[in-house]
């Protein structure tokens, strides 16, 4: 049994807004060492930390956290539709153990996934169903949220869980890590927002086509500097990527979530699933991080991080 990790930020903005030549050409090599090291890795199993952008889970019903026995992309910003590899005695055995660890989980056995999931794998694999899969929902926006600690706590009971599998297994975390993208709060929106925040699932096409235009519009806005979204904070991102490689996750139980929007965003919450990944790597013992890229992307709206670690011998 061995467990690795990659950690990254996603955008849907990738390939739709270009942040210059220079940019997209570090972004390519940071992933290029990622995936290196994920072939010398050669996982049996991904387990995949990710969140949700009201494309799969809505007020109707919002858990804090579900894990699938079976999934299927949307196909949103131009990603893939359809099923995902979805292992699932691997994916009822982990829900299972986490459940018998305290942690409270859904589960799902027909999860809908947005590019939060779809596109590291795309980008990592080269498609969406070309390894075994466990994907596991981490709500990053419908508030309100639990504490923090609650997705350490989910990431250690992962870990654990697949240490038990006895298979080689990468953690993944998609998400974070300061950005604060033009998406809907409840309370602040009107009816008809509302309501496709509660039951908005399987819009028309034209209708998530014009949604994905108003991001990129807005997006566009930001960059060029006329957005009152929050600014991108590299020193923040900086700070959080020293500590979780540092490994000292426990004492991110004490940072409150207002602190989390205030200095990174409202979507900065997203980096709850890099702290579960790295919790449940962290679960099999000391690591040490091999791949750690980051730059302020503007254009893509993304603090991009991008991280690899492995677990060190006993």
């Amino acid at each position: 049994m061995t467990l690795s990790l990659c950690t990254t930020s996603h955008t849907p903005l990738m390939g739709r807004a270009d942040p210059g030549a220079g940019v997209r050409e570090r972004v390519e090599a940071a992933f290029d060492q990622a995936r290196a090291t994920i072939r010398d890795a050669d996982p049996e199993l991904v387990i995949l930390f990710a969140p949700d952008h009201y494309n799969g889970f809505f007020y109707e019903v919002m858990p804090p956290f579900c894990i699938a026995a079976a999934a299927e992309s949307v196909g949103d910003y131009g990603l893939p539709a359809g099923p995902l590899p979805v292992d699932a005695a691997a994916a009822r055995r982990i829900a299972a153990a986490v459940l018998a660890d305290g942690i409270d989980v859904a589960v799902s056995e027909r999860m809908q996934v947005d590019h939060g999931f779809t596109q590291p794998l795309h980008l990592l694999f080269g498609a969406i169903d070309a390894v075994p899969v466990v994907p596991v929902f981490v709500n990053c926006v419908a508030e309100p949220l639990g504490p923090v600690t609650r997705a350490r706590l989910l990431g250690a009971a992962v870990g654990r869980a697949a240490q038990a599998l006895g298979r080689r297994v990468l953690i993944m975390g998609s998400g974070g890590l300061s950005h604060d993208p033009p998406v809907p709060r409840i309370q602040d929106a009107p009816p008809e927002i509302a309501e496709r925040l509660i039951a908005g699932r399987n819009p028309a096409p034209e209708v998530r086509a014009a949604r994905e235009s108003g991001v990129v519009r807005a997006v566009a806005a930001f960059a060029a500097g006329d957005s009152h979204l929050l600014p991108l904070n590299p020193g923040w991102d900086a700070d959080l990527m020293a500590l979780l490689a540092g490994g000292d996750l426990e004492s991110i139980d004490a940072r409150p979530n207002d602190w989390f929007a205030a200095n990174g965003g409202h979507s900065a919450h997203e980096v709850r699933t890099w702290i579960a990944a790295y919790a449940a790597l962290g679960a099999a013992g000391r690591y040490r991080v091999d791949t750690s890229f980051y730059e302020a992307i503007p254009e893509w709206i993304a603090g991009f991080g991008l991280t690899t670690a492995r677990t060190l011998p006993v």
